[in-house]
């Protein structure tokens, strides 16, 4: 089977997006009528993107330890370890697209909840009841707020990663020598720097989705 380009994938992702994100509406509406409402759909989007971002950390963990392998090299070698590096940076592209895909319709729901909610304030005649629900619709923001702005760092640490990959995935693509693997030595430090870190705003925003997910389920 012929593998898909990244640049292609990622035209064809960005499509779905904007067509997923144009549905919604009528998503929405289908799944109340089945008891499903926005909260829960949030709840199970934030998981996902918890999960997507769990498995990137793997995949660019491994596109690391394959530049290790592909710097440590005394040669013989360099054309399959090219070919795994390469698969290791489409990989990690793909992965970085996933993480993304599932912010934007976290983001998505989450607009449509708040919109809703504050629309639905207008409808009380209780006073009391209506600050109540007022109260939590602003507790519940700001914790979104939170793990937006957490996923969005972690989304954001990502790129340096993916640009390195490909500069060298490209010096070393027409220059398969020991020279090459010289000059890609003298990236590696800094690549490792910029997975830990992205690695760390994962954790972050992972933890602040295991937090928000708790505090939509205690109501």
């Amino acid at each position: 089977m012929t593998k898909m380009r990244p640049a292609l994938q990622a035209l064809l992702l960005a499509g779905a997006v904007t067509l997923f994100t144009g549905c919604q509406g009528a998503y929405y509406s289908a799944m109340e009528q089945v008891g499903v409402h926005k909260r829960e759909i949030l709840v199970n989007r934030v998981d996902s993107a918890k999960t997507s971002q769990q498995q990137a950390q793997e995949q660019f963990s491994s596109a690391l330890e394959q530049y290790r392998a592909v710097v440590s090299v005394n040669g013989g070698e360099l054309e399959t370890l090219y070919d795994r590096l390469n698969g290791e940076y489409e990989d990690s592209e793909a992965a970085a697209a996933r993480v993304r895909e599932r912010i934007a319709s976290v983001e998505s729901v989450a607009e449509a909840l708040f919109d809703e909610w504050e629309d639905e304030l207008e409808q009380y005649t209780n006073s009391n009841l209506r600050r109540q629900s007022e109260r939590q619709l602003n507790d519940t923001r700001s914790r979104y707020q939170s793990l937006i702005r957490a996923m969005k760092r972690a989304e954001q640490r990502m790129q340096p990663v993916l640009s390195a990959l490909q500069d060298n995935v490209l010096y070393l693509k027409h220059n398969l020598n020991a020279r090459a693997i010289g000059a890609l030595k003298g990236e590696l430090e800094g690549i490792r720097q910029d997975v830990d870190l992205m690695i760390r705003e994962m954790n972050t925003a992972i933890q602040e989705s295991d937090r928000f997910i708790a505090g939509m389920k205690q109501g």
